[in-house]
């Protein structure tokens, strides 16, 4: 590619999926005209998927806010960063002092782990509101993982990946990482990881409805009734129990509650869960079989398993199976990553444990899960007065559409027309930030830093990058990192603060604790002294210098002269490798008993519900999701470059369901459930199995007063109004996306040449 006198190259982490790619940036002016592969990135390697190549698409996108809304006389009109702030400190103060921290709702989105300020400033605003109204995109997604890892290992975040580079034999359950880069396992290219895995001769195994394009990949493909991903695995449990195919290797003193599994799974014989699963016994055993046979393995599961009415139950089989194998914690079987800003190592014992249902929900008493409701149960927190409190009557949404997200969208939609005030931190005015009193538009991803906190927890290599803002802000925006700040300081009662105060005070909070931890290389120091010595341009780069002196791989503030600071980090623009993922158990374990506990007594009580799903057939048709390439969740269908061609909203139907049903190719079809009906051509296709139709996630931009002029020319239609928001997970509070009931029928409607109902509403200007 060659740069003119007049443009200039930038490095920049993709911020538009898990993998985290490094990209190198064309820039004429501030604007970016193309994004490529950073060859020299140390994780990613040159690779790059459609999104990243269409950065300079989304980020310049002209549908973009670029100044504060501010709502007047019922219309949101465009306003100063000081009328914003100044119109959330009056509309948020007076909610809390009148009727109590938790009459504040939060509601936080899947962005906010694709950006630094969403990693830095969210919790800290939740701590200074002190509500327990909060609620993010984990309940319609991974929520279920998370309770299964804080059972098993003591801690939420403690998520095993599979070690691809190195594995013999990979299971995929509910996971289409060729479509979606992957998830929960932060691997750029994860296409190429697997066809590396079949040249090195290893086998890959995907179970799935869908013949996805992992599917065909696969060596074997199993395709799974829908829902019932967590008796498969219970019923491969009980084979490498009957046959003695157990063989838990270095883990043996560090797992307990083997015999008491072994009790539990008795039930889940392949034969008993055959024609639940709609897989014969003895494909169910080859499974087990060949997992046990493999010189090394790793199960991995993801949103196809998570998302059904057992995803807990599904999720921590997912880690059974690798314990009992002896994969869990050894190369090339399921590792757990050590990522540069992790907290300092402590010691291996004994830790406080994970617990659930600390508190529960006003209305339909849901437990909470690692601090949050279901989003699910958001709209009856606003809509439905109880005797347990007040209900929710201001919310603030960070990166946040759960009216496409949630179930029973036209319910929240209501509902959110009902608050007294409403809050919402987005680029753009959408399905949900339309409803809001003040929206407080983030610059594009090019004017910003890029630090991946979450997804390097996630990685299946060890490393650490960091991108400064490779464009200057442009006048008159405000850094998101400042938006955030200001945000919590007009929300706990210290608007007109200086911003810097917010990093001041964590660091300072963080330092004065540190110095006090026994095992710190920082211990007993003076805390005024280290914050002084931090470096940065800014509060988040001080912020993120003191968590890389602080973690695994630190400087411990000048105590490993040969560590890591940010310093050395800017010193090294295409990140820095730290190697492959090793065994770390028992360290990450903080477990009551310092052990993993096979059988923690929540799951032990959730497996009569499994057991009563052995005898369970469903009636009809049940309804899965799908993922695209060129698509995260609803973020990118205002993306001309992102849509169209296969990136449809179409129902997929199984031939010989659409001539039982009289459906025909590209017609309307009806999709009703049981929280409403939505229309949709048909793609009839034999990549689903019989039974199962399949909608996208994330459309229907068919609402009125958004600003998404392309997303609403062709809307698509919301798969989640199918759902009324009554099935859940129990353990985990997730909604049940996957495996729905639904009835299809022709449509007598008359659709436009892109698919869409005739009449279809579209967005105003403002």
């Amino acid at each position: 590619m060659s740069v003119t006198a007049d443009s200039r190259t930038a490095l920049r982490i993709c911020p538009l999926c898990e993998a985290t790619c490094g990209l190198t940036l064309t820039i004429e002016g501030t604007r970016v005209t193309s994004a490529r592969g950073d060859r020299d990135d140390v994780f990613s390697q040159g690779f790059i998927c459609p999104k990243g190549a269409s950065f300079g698409a989304a980020d310049g996108d002209p549908d973009r806010l670029r100044v504060p809304l501010v709502r007047k006389d019922g219309e949101l009109r465009e306003a100063t960063w000081e009328e914003a702030f100044d119109a959330v400190a009056a509309g948020l103060r007076p909610v809390v002092e009148r009727y109590g921290p938790h009459s504040v709702g939060a509601v936080l989105g899947n962005p906010n782990v694709h950006t630094m300020a969403g990693a830095l400033y969210p919790a800290v605003l939740l701590s200074g509101l002190g509500t327990r109204s909060v609620f993010t995109a984990s309940t319609v997604d991974q929520m279920p993982k998370h309770v299964s890892s804080g059972l098993l290992y003591g801690d939420a975040h403690a998520i095993p990946v599979p070690d691809l580079d190195h594995t013999d034999h990979l299971l995929l359950i509910g996971a289409n990482p060729l479509e979606s880069n992957g998830s929960l396992c932060t691997a750029p290219d994860f296409p190429g990881k697997l066809k590396a895995l079949k040249a090195r001769g290893g086998t890959l195994t995907v179970i799935d409805p869908r013949r996805t394009r992992t599917a065909k990949l696969a060596d074997r493909h199993v395709a799974v009734r829908p829902g019932t991903d967590a008796l498969l695995l219970a019923a491969m449990a009980y084979v490498l129990f009957d046959e003695q195919l157990t063989d838990l290797g270095h883990l043996g003193e560090l797992v307990q509650g083997v015999d008491e599994l072994r009790d539990a799974v008795s039930d889940f014989t392949p034969e008993a869960a055959a024609e639940a699963c709609d897989v014969d016994a003895e494909t169910i055993r080859a499974l087990a079989r060949e997992l046990a046979a493999a010189p090394t393995a790793a199960v991995y599961g993801r949103i196809g398993s998570c998302t059904v009415p057992h995803g807990t139950l599904a999720s921590w089989l997912v880690d059974v199976l690798n314990i009992l194998t002896g994969n869990l914690d050894r190369p090339g079987g399921a590792l757990f990553p050590q990522a540069a800003t992790d907290r300092t190592p402590r010691p291996a014992g004994p830790g406080r444990g994970f617990a659930l249902a600390r508190w529960h929900s006003r209305v339909s008493r849901h437990p909470e899960a690692k601090g949050e409701l279901p989003l699910a149960a958001l709209a009856e927190e606003i809509d439905t007065a109880t005797e347990e409190g007040e209900p929710i009557r201001a919310l603030v949404v960070i990166a946040a559409n759960p009216v496409l997200s949630a179930p029973d969208g036209d319910r929240l939609d209501k509902a959110l027309d009902s608050l007294d005030f409403m809050v919402s931190v987005d680029p753009y005015l959408n399905e949900t930030s339309r409803h809001a009193h003040v929206v407080l538009p983030p610059p594009p991803p090019s004017q910003s830093p890029h630090h991946d906190f979450a997804f390097n927890t996630l990685a299946v290599r060890n490393q650490v990058r960091y991108t400064r803002a490779a464009v200057p802000l442009e006048p008159g925006r405000r850094a998101e990192t400042e938006i955030l700040a200001r945000l919590v300081l007009a929300a706990t009662g210290m608007h007109g603060a200086d911003p810097s105060a917010v990093d001041t005070l964590v660091i300072d909070q963080t330092l004065a604790k540190t110095v006090k931890e026994p095992h710190s290389p920082v211990h007993g120091r003076d805390p005024r002294e280290l914050a002084a010595a931090l470096t940065g341009e800014s509060g988040p780069e001080r912020r993120l210098d003191m968590m890389l002196r602080l973690g695994p791989y630190g400087d411990g503030f000048g105590a490993r002269p040969d560590g890591l600071n940010l310093e050395r980090l800017l010193a090294a623009p295409h990140g820095i490798d730290l190697g492959p993922l090793r065994s770390r158990l028992p360290g990450p374990l903080k477990t009551r008993s310092g052990r993993v506990e096979l059988l923690p007594q929540p799951l032990a009580d959730d497996l009569p519900r499994l057991r009563d799903a052995l005898r369970q057939r469903p009636e009809g048709l049940v309804l899965v999701g799908r993922r695209h390439l060129r698509s995260n969740n609803s973020w990118m269908h205002n993306i001309p470059a992102l849509t169209g061609g296969t990136n449809r909203c179409t129902l997929h139907i199984h031939p010989d369901d659409a001539e039982r049903l009289g459906v025909t190719d590209a017609a309307p079809v009806r999709v009703k459930g049981a929280g409403g009906e939505v229309v949709a051509p048909a793609e009839i296709t034999d990549s689903v199995r019989r039974g199962v139709v399949s909608l996208p996630h994330g459309w229907g931009h068919d609402r009125p007063g958004t600003r998404l002029r392309h997303a609403t020319a062709d809307p698509g239609v919301n798969v989640n109004q199918l759902l009324d928001g009554s099935l859940l997970d129990p353990l985990s509070g997730t909604a049940v996306l996957n495996g729905v009931p639904v009835d299809i029928t022709p449509a007598g409607v008359e659709l436009t040449p892109t698919g869409t109902r005739t009449g279809t509403r579209t967005g105003v200007e403002l």
